[in-house]
């Protein structure tokens, strides 16, 4: 094989959810396109990697010092939804259901993987709690068994803080990915939540 052609196929492997099979896919795609395409892809994925940043207040990637939705008075302050990824705030918010805040994890509790509480944005999350005059805290972590050992080791610290701690409903198939859910599905989630 050509090692060229080895390498990048290796390199689109990496990326999560694609086997040896779509990287080749992918690749040979690529190679049709013309060198405009692929340049402007290349520009667009380093650009992505030099400009975004994490929010230093939910963790949800910005371009700017703070997110757009963190600087949205127009939001409900009192609000926040908790999610695994900053991924699953682009699926909230498709559901046009949630106009909160959001506080980004960075993952789910899961020993076996050595990710425990000190891993995750918890700390800053019971810092936001004690700081901001949150009424209530909507758990979105995915229907997994680490989503849901998450989940209630969330609502396990927050509710002797008096604060309400809901759960989305299950109208997200167990074990799939919040990313992956259409609006609607998400939509019946988060108006289907429930106190944990």
């Amino acid at each position: 094989m050509i090692k060229t052609l080895d390498r990048l196929i290796n390199e689109l492997v990496k990326l999560p959810g694609i086997g040896s099979k779509t990287a080749r896919r992918i690749t040979f795609h690529l190679l049709k396109t013309n060198s405009e395409y692929a340049e402007n892809l290349a520009r667009a994925i380093v650009s992505a990697k030099r400009n975004l940043h994490f929010c230093p207040i939910c963790f949800n990637l910005t371009e700017n010092e703070k997110c757009d939705i963190c600087n949205d008075s127009n939001r409900d302050q009192t609000l926040l939804c908790v999610v695994e990824d900053a991924s699953d705030i682009m699926a909230v918010e498709r559901s046009r259901q949630f106009c909160g805040l959001y506080h980004v994890l960075g993952g789910v509790l899961a020993p076996l993987d050595h990710i425990g509480p000190g891993e995750l944005k918890i700390k800053e999350l019971l810092l936001r709690l004690n700081n901001e005059h949150i009424a209530e805290v909507i758990i979105a972590t995915n229907p997994t068994t680490e989503g849901e050992a998450t989940a209630f080791y969330l609502a396990k610290l927050i509710k002797p803080l008096g604060i309400k701690v809901t759960r989305i409903a299950r109208g997200l198939p167990i074990g799939s990915d919040l990313d992956l859910a259409d609006e609607i599905t998400v939509s019946k989630a988060i108006e289907g939540r429930r106190e944990i």
